[in-house]
């Protein structure tokens, strides 16, 4: 027959180790919980992000991008290509124009998905290396910029211009070129180099 004393010792350790068990896992528990959640909203993120595939001056690349980003946010923000401005981002500006497929678009109403699988340039793929693109040449010579924040997109569309057959005449590059805005007040030298452009032949 086992000493009453010898049942109340039992008792107690499997009481003590019961409560010790219990305080331990209450205090792993958050933590546990803290880290499933972190991983859970790992997963989920990455299962928004929506798989695309572009060529952007002439590289490809393949992206995971939120499927509600604009193109002018994924050119600067995961790409870096910053030459693309971003002004009024609502497509009244057009400091934000790039050509996509050959068509002058203004990317920040451009969402960066619908452009799956198209060819995009920008500002940083106009000319060839070093050397510059006729337009943007014609824009130094003509001082057809100040403050250069708009002159991206002048650019940009400026070169569709020529291309959609459109710099005719003086009102005709107007009227084509009135989607970008220069606060600056550069819109006659501006003329001017497109014109030049124009005039000269050259293959843009």
């Amino acid at each position: 027959m086992k000493h009453p004393e010898h049942n109340c010792d039992g008792e107690g350790r499997r009481s003590f180790l019961k409560k010790t068990t219990a305080i331990t896992v209450l205090s792993i528990a958050p933590k546990a919980l803290l880290n499933a959640g972190e991983q859970n909203e790992a997963i989920a993120s990455f299962f928004e992000k929506a798989p695309i595939k572009l060529q952007i001056n002439g590289k490809d690349y393949s992206l995971a991008v939120d499927p509600s980003m604009s193109l002018l946010d994924m050119l600067r923000e995961q790409l870096g290509l910053t030459g693309t401005k971003k002004g009024c981002d609502q497509g009244h500006c057009g400091a934000c124009i790039v050509h996509v497929d050959g068509q002058r678009v203004n990317s920040c109403l451009s969402i960066a998905v619908d452009n799956n699988g198209k060819k995009i340039t920008t500002i940083e793929g106009l000319g060839q290396g070093d050397k510059l693109h006729p337009m943007q040449e014609a824009f130094i010579k003509h001082d057809a910029f100040q403050c250069g924040y708009c002159t991206p997109g002048q650019i940009m569309s400026a070169v569709a211009c020529v291309k959609d057959g459109k710099a005719n005449t003086p009102d005709e590059i107007r009227e084509y070129m009135s989607g970008n805005i220069c606060r600056c007040g550069a819109y006659p030298n501006i003329v001017d180099a497109i014109m030049e452009v124009k005039k000269s032949g050259q293959k843009i």
